[in-house]
């Protein structure tokens, strides 16, 4: 067990390989049980996958559980290979991909546009962590282009639960109250001093959404709104015979070339709110590392590239997959970072923590009574992980622009991009910045808006950061 040997100060023990760093457990890390254990109970957010899945391909449920069991198990290529993240989907593209894939007829076709969209996401993501380009090509994209397509992606996972046919008019009462509830324990100053002062609200604090899932578990049957869970005992039977037969390339063949040029725009879009999160990865790594100096934790962004770009384009050919394979779940980013900061009693390392939570979920998603106690209620729990990134989305999206004109052009894009599309939307943005700024295209203007209403000591400490 080389991860006794750890020395204050060092990282924790690893094979080199490449830009990797395998670690494996119980030989390169702790086994962390806490972790692991709640790992078991979040993997209901992961099956909240299914029913977008079945809405977009009309695919079977025990089809739709194998393309979440075989991306559960590429989340473990984080950790194995070096990088300090718990992954997850691109959840504010989520909208925009449906909407893309929407514009084809269902079936092959639908499929095919799937597959390709994937992976030109995953090929253009390893090209990008080959190269160390990815944050050259989003530094220059406008300011008021990239805050139009973040404030989209948000407007549209907003849009996409209370439209007509929607999730909010199956579960009206639930999602109400859910989402209520929820918004509170994850945004509300009120409930922060709350958990601060009290252990076991701190905990309920800690396990993001989960808490709201469950607590929807019960108010669905009350109000009618769906079926008490039947619990089944065993094990779950993903199906991945008719996945390979009927949604991949084994069975369909390879999608034309035209998909993969139509694909772009809706790509580069997802690709700018996917970089947003290996940002935000970033910054949550380096402040576990300020609170834990015993151990040296190191995010590097172009291996984040490669392991969700080999992801995407594994998941293109295995089981394409609509949530797309993203650098970062951040609520449980957030909650690895707060156990990591307690100590190495509490988590020996950061990347026992990740790993172990990770395994745990892959182990619940084999589990029957676990996903049986959920089946009922995923549309619920899809609705709920919209509605908490769109909130997310359009509070990041509106701080991207840098003045007025930006807060103007980025509500037209945003709209656009819900309305018709990441093509339309990218056409609409050029014209508009080639509009308002002429020669300044990639510059924008900077303004007061976003310190109108600082006070001097608000000014001081952000120029301090910046």
């Amino acid at each position: 067990m080389k991860w006794k040997n750890r020395q204050y100060g060092q990282e924790s023990p690893h094979i080199p390989a490449g830009p990797f760093k395998i670690r494996l457990p119980f030989i390169h890390y702790r086994f962390e049980w806490p972790d692991y254990i709640q790992g078991l109970l979040m993997c209901a957010v992961d099956l909240a996958a299914i029913p977008l899945l079945m809405e977009l391909l009309g695919m079977p449920f025990e089809v739709a559980l194998a393309i979440v069991v075989l991306n559960g198990l590429f989340y473990l290529l984080h950790h194995l290979l070096g990088d300090p993240a718990v992954p997850g989907w691109i959840t504010p593209a989520i909208p925009l991909i449906m909407l893309y894939c929407q514009q084809f007829p269902e079936g092959p076709e639908r499929v095919h546009a799937l597959i390709s969209f994937q992976l030109t996401l995953g090929i253009l993501s390893l090209f990008l962590g080959a190269t160390g380009l990815a944050s050259k090509v989003v530094r220059y994209i406008p300011p008021a282009m990239k805050s139009g397509v973040i404030l989209g992606a948000g407007l549209a996972a907003v849009i996409s639960v209370f439209q007509i046919g929607g999730r909010f008019e199956d579960f009206p009462w639930t999602i109400s109250i859910a989402i209520g509830i929820g918004f509170y324990l994850l945004f509300s100053k009120h409930f922060i001093t709350f958990q601060n002062r009290n252990r076991f609200l701190g905990m309920i604090a800690k396990l993001g959404i989960f808490p709201v899932i469950l607590l929807a578990v019960f108010v669905a049957p009350i109000f009618g709104e769906a079926p008490w869970p039947k619990i089944e005992w065993g094990f779950s039977s993903p199906d991945f015979i008719t996945l390979w037969n009927e949604y991949t390339v084994f069975g369909l063949g390879f999608p034309p070339l035209m998909m993969f040029l139509t694909a772009l725009p809706t790509v580069l879009a997802a690709y700018i709110v996917l970089f947003g999160d290996v940002l935000q990865t970033k910054v949550l790594v380096e402040d576990a590392q300020s609170g834990r100096p015993d151990e040296k934790v190191e995010y590097n962004p172009s291996r984040a590239h490669w392991i969700f770009g080999i992801r995407n384009s594994a998941m293109s050919i295995l089981g394409p997959d609509v949530t797309m394979a993203g650098p970062s779940w951040t609520a449980m980013q957030v909650v690895m970072v707060e156990r990591f900061k307690k100590g190495r009693k509490a988590m020996d390392s950061f990347y026992g923590g990740v790993g172990s939570f990770r395994w745990g979920t892959n182990t619940g998603l084999l589990l029957l009574p676990i996903v049986s106690l959920v089946e009922p209620i995923l549309g619920v729990a899809m609705a709920l992980t919209l509605l908490v990134q769109g909130y997310v989305s359009v509070k990041v999206g509106v701080l991207e622009s840098r003045s007025q004109k930006d807060l103007g052009a980025a509500g037209i894009i945003g709209a656009v991009l819900c309305i018709k599309g990441a093509a339309w939307a990218f056409a609409v943005g050029i014209i508009l910045c080639f509009l308002l700024y002429g020669k300044d295209f990639f510059k924008g203007e900077v303004d007061d808006t976003f310190t109108k209403d600082a006070t001097p000591q608000d000014q001081n400490q952000e120029k301090k950061v910046s």
